[in-house]
């Protein structure tokens, strides 16, 4: 696989990354008690979790805006069916798909709602979605990567403008995921220190990327270092789907057509 990582595209290859790889990861783990017969996923990205839904399904397809990745997925998973390209709107016919995830996309797309919209159009009758995306309250810095985050009441309230069976859930960390948690966040509050003018809400993101991609890796190198036994022990297995989202990390919207 070509190297596309970012901070914001989570390697699993690098230690530093480890525990947001393994949080990310999770919904993959999990979907599996939810999805079945077609699926599609919108925002595949470098493919985190295929492997772990093709036993549950009869086909997958993907679609991201990344052609590289999808590129080489093509090669890795020659069964699935790989898109490229920008969206909403979804580049296929009404009720396609028995199954839908999103994982950690919502928050990159301008037009939610109607990204919702084109989710509820391409899922079969009694079919599901699973979208997953940060929870804004524990979110330790503006991300200019994303076009804006939700508390678990907003995107419920969006949610239901679209589907009339919507459940919140939430990704929640272990001690050990919270310990680092509450490293990583004292050391990203001793870097916004610097920012007396509070830069980080007041200039464009675009602005942002740069300093935001380097310090972001600073800092995750200086945790690794500071704790490496603790960055690489960390598994999906220490975080949960819980039913309280407030207090989560990500928020875990189940919704179903």
């Amino acid at each position: 696989m070509s190297k596309i990582y970012t901070t914001e595209i989570t390697s699993g290859q690098l230690a530093s990354d480890n525990p947001l790889h393994q949080r990310l990861l999770k919904p993959y783990v999990v979907a599996n008690a939810w999805i079945a017969g077609d699926l599609l996923e919108v925002g595949c990205g470098e493919g985190r979790g295929i492997d772990r839904m093709l036993p549950s399904i009869r086909s997958y397809t993907a679609i991201d805006k990344i052609e590289s990745a999808i590129a080489e997925l093509r090669i890795k998973h020659p069964s699935g069916k790989f898109l490229s390209g920008e969206l909403p709107p979804l580049p296929f016919g009404d009720n396609s798909f028995n199954s839908v995830v999103s994982f950690q996309v919502i928050e990159h797309i301008e037009d939610d709602l109607l990204f919702l919209q084109e989710i509820h159009r391409v899922l079969r009758p009694g079919g599901v979605a699973l979208i997953t995306t940060p929870n804004r309250p524990l979110s330790l810095s503006r991300n200019p990567w994303h076009i804006r985050e939700y508390t678990p009441a907003e995107l419920t309230a969006l949610a239901k403008k679209v589907f009339s069976s919507v459940e919140m859930k939430g990704i929640a960390g272990n001690e050990k995921v919270m310990t680092y948690h509450e490293r990583n966040r004292k050391s990203v509050q001793k870097i916004m220190r610097w920012d007396i003018l509070d830069l980080q809400h007041r200039l464009p993101a675009s602005w942002l990327r740069v300093p935001y991609e380097w310090l972001n890796r600073l800092n995750r190198n200086k945790l690794q270092g500071a704790a490496d036994e603790l960055v690489t022990s960390i598994s999906h297995e220490d975080y949960q789907v819980v039913d309280r989202a407030d207090t989560a990390l990500d928020l875990f919207l189940i919704v179903r057509k």
